[in-house]
């Protein structure tokens, strides 16, 4: 495995001081693993044998990490922020979808706020760096992070795990894919995780606050207006692939009240969840 460069540090987050910031909003507990095959596996766990409203859960190291459709990722010990936090909402249960985007809004606010990246978010729960403003060369949009939610309706209050994994140190050769990039890699002023971890929940919980109050209605709380603005997908050409290996090509027009991608193509607009896609891309 590639070491990190000597320029990129590698601290152990401080528990305690964690604990000690955050205590005074809505998390429970921030504990911290020092490896762990899957926080979301995990708290997921966790929250069917009760665990309370607010409990986060961070890997120093974690092993197997899981993507959208089952995708696998590993990443160095310390050199990325990778944790899943427990909610229970309780609004609609059709509603909880745009759990996922409140996260991608909190992350790319934080990244801005705490690391000066200017990150954004590609539908429907990747964290960007567009490519026009990337530090490296090119045009495509580098993948700073990736965000994975799961609902355990297993007790009395649904609960639902948010999980997300940011790339902050890794060097090129550490990252598992080329279009994947780090907060070192795009120059970054600030590469404390344990600042990135309390900017994120710090969003989060701002945005989650408003949007419980209206019931989980994403467009009374704006939720839905802040995602749209930090959401490049929208207005670009886009080749969508669909299961089956099937095709949709057209504009990206907008994502509706339920969190769905509209797409314009040759017959019409059509409205797709996230489970209905496999990938969306840029269309050459």
């Amino acid at each position: 495995m590639a070491t990190a460069p000597e320029s990129f540090p590698r601290p152990p987050l401080d528990a305690a001081a964690l604990d000690a910031v955050l205590a005074r909003g809505m998390w429970h507990r921030v504990e911290v693993l020092p490896d762990a095959g899957s926080t979301n596996t995990e708290l997921v766990g966790r929250s069917r044998e009760g665990a309370p409203h607010g409990s986060v859960l961070v890997a120093e190291h974690q092993t197997a990490g899981r993507g959208r459709l089952g995708r696998g990722f590993t990443t160095p010990a310390r050199a990325a922020l990778t944790f899943s936090l427990l909610v229970r909402p309780g609004v609609p249960t059709a509603r909880l979808g745009w759990l996922s985007a409140l996260m991608g809004v909190a992350a790319v606010g934080a990244v801005r706020r705490v690391c000066g990246v200017k990150a954004a978010l590609k539908w429907p729960n990747d964290v960007i760096v567009p490519g026009p403003l990337r530090a490296g060369p090119g045009e495509t949009d580098g993948k700073l992070a990736g965000i994975l939610t799961e609902a355990d309706f297993s007790g009395p209050a649904p609960g639902v795990v948010v999980g997300i994994g940011v790339n902050v140190s890794q060097s090129r050769a550490e990252l598992p894919v080329d279009t994947a990039v780090s907060l070192s890699g795009e120059g970054s002023a600030n590469l404390d995780r344990g600042a990135l971890l309390a900017g994120i929940l710090g969003e989060f919980e701002a945005l989650y606050t408003v949007w419980t109050a209206a019931r989980g209605d994403a467009e009374a709380s704006g939720l839905a207006a802040a995602y749209r603005d930090t959401c490049t997908t929208i207005g670009r050409r886009v080749r969508v692939h669909l299961p089956g290996d099937q095709i949709l090509e057209g504009t990206a027009t907008g994502v509706d009240s339920d969190a769905r991608l509209l797409v314009r193509g040759p017959e019409g607009e059509r409205a797709l969840s996230a489970g209905d896609v496999v990938h969306v891309r840029p269309r050459p």
